[in-house]
Formats: C-alpha cells, structure tokens, sequence
C-alpha cells in the first residue's frame, strides 16, 4: 500500500494491453504553489502540468529530466514544469498583470514543447507542436499523437492541497498491432473517463485502479516517491551573471550596492557584493606573462 501522498505508480493492463502510471501530489504542490502564490486557474493549469510531467517520467528509461514548456501570447505567458529520473519536480507560470483580470487560460495557437535530457550522454530532444486545444490534458494527448504516434489518454486535476493525474498508453507489438484484446484500448479509455477528481485526489492508488480496471488485469507496480526539488545553486547563478557581462553587473552594483537574484522556483536569495562580483569575473580577467630574461 502507498504510504506517502507524493508518489508515481507504473502499472499495466494485461487484458486490455495497455501501459499506465498514476501520479499524486501534496506536499510538493504545496511547496510550489505557496512559493509563487499561485491561485485560482494559474494554480489550477500549474498543478495539472506539475501532474503530468511526472507521468511522462514513467517510460524514462535512463537517468534525467523531462520539461514541459508552453508559451502563451494571452494571459498565460509561460507555463513549466519539470521531472527527475528521481522524482524530483518542481515548476513555474507567469501571467501578463495587463491581461490578468481576463484570467489564466490555455489558449489554441499556444506553443507546447516537451524536452528530454539524458544525463549520461548530455542528448537533448524535444517536440514542438502547436496547441489546439484549451484543455490541458487534451493538449497533451494531442502532442503524444502529432509528435510520438503513441495513442495516450489523460485526465489530470489540481486543488489547493493537492495535485494529480492518470495516463494510459496503448502498447503495441513488434510489428505495430495492439498488444491486448481487439477492443482494449477503446475499452480502457472509456473507462478512464469515469474518474472523479474527489477520486483521483482522495483515493488510495490502489483503490482507484481497482474501482476502474478491476476487469483488466491490473499490475500495481511499487511506488515511487516524489517531492519537490529545485536545482539552483551559488555556481550556476554566478554563470547566469557572467553571461549578462561585466558592465552590466557593475551598473547593478553602482545604484543598488549589491546584485540579488531570487530564484523563482524555490524562493532561494543570492546575493553579491563587490567581491563576489570581481570573482565571478576573475576568470576572464588575462594572465599577466612573466618577464622575459636576457
């Protein structure tokens, strides 16, 4: 039995043929939602995208990190939310203040990529398609169809306290047919379709499955604990400074006395002085060369 509420859960529908995982969580929402003050439907779309890049860490098969970035031109500007091999997520949104009051909504024409990291190897891949749906999880699904072939049904939701989502995906043999019984999938996602976010939310794992596929044949692996983490550090804001220049920093310096930096996933502050500034720079600056002797 799951014992924490911030867990992924990889299952399988024997009968039906299809590949799932089951996504919740709490304390880490709440960590991301009350550091970035999110409320309302910025909160709501944040929760469901900090869900579902969770789940689409389940078929990871190597060690790195998995992002969703969608960029809006309406009142949602920016929506993202990444996962860790590890289960280490976190996320962000921002909304245009002259458009707030129109609220925070997807919107067709939206741009959605989703962005693999192998940590090994450092390879990088993304998908890119537009958006033509202002559901969130329907965006999804069309994403896995236009980007990966894969057939992929979602239902995601998000409250205050908690977070969370339900991905099936139809597994297909070596030669391209369905794994399962000729009506599975179709079977599968109409069953899908009955969940409630009170169950989704609320329920056991466990007890969701069972209430949904108790006829499928379904294969609960161990949970995966899940939890929010942020990747921040001294070095790499020092790198982001360097990028910006040395004259663009001691400006910085010249009217406000120090640079500060907050980084808006975790709230964390970075603060340089002079000497912090001079060090970042250190590097750049050249070696003076050794007197030639005669």
């Amino acid at each position: 039995m799951t014992t924490s509420n911030d867990f992924l859960h990889r299952f399988q529908l024997e009968r039906a043929g299809v590949r799932g995982a089951i996504v919740r969580l709490d304390q880490a929402w709440r960590t991301v939602r009350e550091t970035g003050g999110y409320d309302g439907a910025t909160a709501s779309l944040l929760g469901r995208a900090l869900a579902a890049s969770a789940l689409f860490t389940s078929a990871l098969k190597f060690e790195g990190r998995l992002s969703i970035h969608l960029r809006g031109s309406g009142a949602l500007r920016l929506l993202f939310a990444d996962c860790t091999h590890d289960g280490l997520v976190r996320g962000i949104a921002r909304v245009d203040p002259s458009a707030a009051s129109a609220g925070a909504r997807l919107e067709t024409g939206a741009r959605l990529a989703i962005t693999i990291e192998n940590a090994a190897t450092e390879a990088r891949y993304q998908g890119l398609v537009p958006v033509e749906s202002d559901d969130l999880a329907r965006a999804f699904e069309g994403y896995f169809e236009r980007s990966e072939q894969l057939p992929t049904r979602l239902v995601l939701g998000a409250g205050e306290a908690r977070c969370g989502g339900v991905m099936l995906q139809q597994i297909a043999t070596a030669g391209g047919a369905p794994l399962g019984d000729a009506d599975g999938w179709n079977r599968a996602q109409h069953l899908l379709a009955t969940l409630t976010d009170r169950e989704l939310l609320e329920l056991p794992p466990e007890q969701v499955l069972l209430r949904l596929f108790h006829e499928e044949g379904v294969r609960l692996q161990p949970a995966q604990p899940l939890a929010f983490g942020c990747t921040c550090s001294h070095e790499r804001v020092a790198g982001m400074l360097r990028s910006l220049g040395r004259e663009e920093n001691e400006a910085v310096l010249a009217e406000q006395g120090s640079v500060q930096i907050t980084c808006e996933f975790c709230g964390r502050r970075y603060v340089f002085d002079d000497d912090d500034i001079a060090a970042v720079f250190a590097a750049d600056a050249p070696e003076e060369s050794s007197p030639t002797q005669h």
